[in-house]
């Protein structure tokens, strides 16, 4: 079985990787574990003054997306491992918009599921902000599972 789990550091995301330690997956599974960050958009030609400390703040921006999403791979990776010693798994931090990363993962990754964490959103905030997990629920091409967190968890 190969599983797209995307992580994002949110208790909603913990909740999702601990369900998924919890499944009795076949032996050889390979669970690409992934992290997506938005990143600020560059600057402008027409900010020359001002260019060399929005590409230092860029940088910063950067450096420091991709440590915190190493760490957050790398401690979901070891919350698996735990559970299931023979788990294929791979890590990766991608920058871009999360809905359409995650989607991209799972088609070249062959996933047969996509696991993500929900956020919880009331209506009203979907309808403003989005969702990413309603999003691939409607446009993945393999099935999602959206763990919710339990209340009193």
């Amino acid at each position: 079985m190969k599983i797209v789990l995307a992580v994002d550091g949110s208790d909603f995301s913990k909740v999702a990787i601990k369900k998924l330690a919890k499944f009795p997956l076949p032996q050889g599974s390979e669970i690409s574990i992934i992290n997506v960050y938005e990143h600020p958009a560059m600057s402008t030609p027409e900010l020359i003054s001002t260019t060399v400390t929005l590409d230092v703040y860029y940088q910063e921006f950067i450096a420091n997306a991709e440590k915190i999403g190493k760490k957050i791979v790398s401690e979901a990776g070891k919350v698996l491992k735990e559970k299931n010693r023979s788990l294929l798994i791979t890590t990766n931090v991608i920058s871009g918009l999360p809905k359409r990363e995650i989607l991209e993962k799972a088609e070249s990754f062959d996933a047969d599921l996509i696991v993500v964490g929900s956020q919880g959103q009331g209506a009203f905030s979907r309808l403003l902000l989005g969702s990413v997990s309603q999003y691939l629920a409607t446009h993945a091409k393999c099935s999602v599972l959206i763990v919710k967190e339990k209340e009193n968890a």
